[in-house]
């Protein structure tokens, strides 16, 4: 498979906050995609996990490349999978260059016949990724769509307001309103913007990437999905985060090498583990 690749971009280096280069689209070409990475200055990586099944492939990324590292969790979208204990988390979570606790968080957009009651399932699941990344010291890998009320009601419940104790985290993909990010954004929170941003129908999403205070910036990919323009609807991979840096730069009228620097800077700042 041909790896696409943004071309014409600076010697910054990038990082991909949050990708699944587990899954077989991707794993099938890592070679490729490294080497475009490579050529596109995208230095770094974080390999999300979204099941228990698939987390030793996720861990073995990490372990094999110096360039990547891993999370650990369960997807609130997965159903008929191992549902994690908090003993599975902690004692996975304690593996070496295993930096954050997620994909988690809350997904109502497809109920289907059920109604939010229906699924209490998914929030207890949730607090238990809080619960462990919180004994872990570990950050949280927050997904939320059609729920941001109650994702942020049980993070202020399990204590997740930002002071000493506090895992911390960011909101990935972020596609929510700017009263949410403000809420994220107050309760100790960074916003992660993915390629939707350059969508001609994101505007509003480009209003709220130009107030996010920029020290709680990141960018990533969520590849192989949300190819940013002009390769949207195409197989997204981690070289394409340049792209996101990009559109970033000139929502905030600044230098693309600034977005480079303080997203890099930012990662390291919330995902500690990355510099030991």
């Amino acid at each position: 498979m041909a790896i696409d690749r943004p071309d014409g971009i600076s010697s910054t280096m990038f990082t991909d906050s949050h990708c699944h280069l587990n899954f077989p689209e991707l794993l099938s070409d890592l070679s490729a995609i490294r080497q475009a990475m490579s050529a596109a200055q995208v230095d770094r990586a974080l390999c999300i996990c979204t099941t228990l099944e698939g987390f030793a492939t996720v861990h073995r990324l990490a372990t094999d490349y110096g360039n990547f590292w891993a999370t650990l969790g369960v997807h609130p979208d997965n159903e008929g999978v191992k549902e994690p204990s908090l003993q599975d988390l902690l004692s996975l979570g304690r593996l070496p260059r295993v930096v954050g606790i997620g994909e988690t968080g809350l997904d109502y957009f497809r109920l289907g016949e059920r109604s939010i009651a229906d699924m209490a399932w998914q929030r207890e699941r949730f607090r238990t990724h809080i619960r462990a990344a919180r004994q872990l010291a570990l950050p949280l890998v927050i997904h939320t769509r059609s729920a941001s009320s109650d994702t942020l009601a049980i993070l202020r419940e399990e204590g997740e307001d930002g002071t000493p104790g506090s895992a911390g985290g960011v909101f990935h993909c972020f596609t929510e309103t700017a009263e949410v990010a403000r809420a994220a954004l107050d309760l100790g929170f960074y916003i992660s913007f993915s390629g939707i941003l350059t969508f001609k129908s994101a505007q509003d999403l480009r209003d709220v990437a130009a107030f996010v205070p920029i020290d709680r910036l990141l960018i990533e990919t969520d590849s192989p999905y949300l190819a940013p323009v002009p390769y949207r609807g195409k197989t997204n991979n981690p070289s394409l985060v340049a792209l996101v840096a990009a559109q970033l730069a000139e929502i905030r009228h600044c230098k693309l090498e600034r977005i480079g620097e303080i997203t890099s800077r930012n990662f390291e700042m919330l995902f500690k583990g990355v510099l030991r």
